[in-house]
């Protein structure tokens, strides 16, 4: 299974992304499942409020990270052309989102002694 980002652009300034857009393309990826173009979509998560933009969170299950990709990007473009509460949203950058910051914060994070980082002693010890 992947976890696959698509950052979004609005239709014009100040339009907001529907709370709701992740059910919305879940919803539209069901209908569509006879024809199997998307594969096996498992959840889809909006995040309205992201930096640097808006986002939808793709987990599905492909053969590898290009399959994903390539489904995740169709499913959002279709989406955006036939489902009214989503049109004139375009999709830009889609790809597995990085880890890296997430695990820079926790090692950047001090433990209150000097010269260590991350947690501190286990409680036992």
């Amino acid at each position: 299974m992947y976890l696959i980002h698509a950052a979004l652009r609005a239709p014009s300034a100040g339009v907001q992304l529907p709370a709701h857009a992740g059910e919305l393309v879940r919803a539209f990826a069901d209908a569509d499942a006879a024809t199997g173009a998307f594969g096996s979509i498992e959840h889809v998560s909006a995040h309205p409020g992201a930096l640097p933009g808006p986002t939808l969170g793709v987990y599905l299950i492909a053969d590898s990270l290009d399959d994903a990709e390539r489904r995740t990007e169709a499913l959002c473009r279709r989406a955006f052309e036939e489902v009214p509460a989503l049109r004139g949203w375009t999709v830009g950058r889609v790809g597995m989102p990085l880890v890296t910051p997430y695990y820079e914060r926790l090692l950047g994070a001090t433990s209150g002694l000097p010269g260590r980082k991350g947690p501190g002693p286990v409680p036992s010890t």
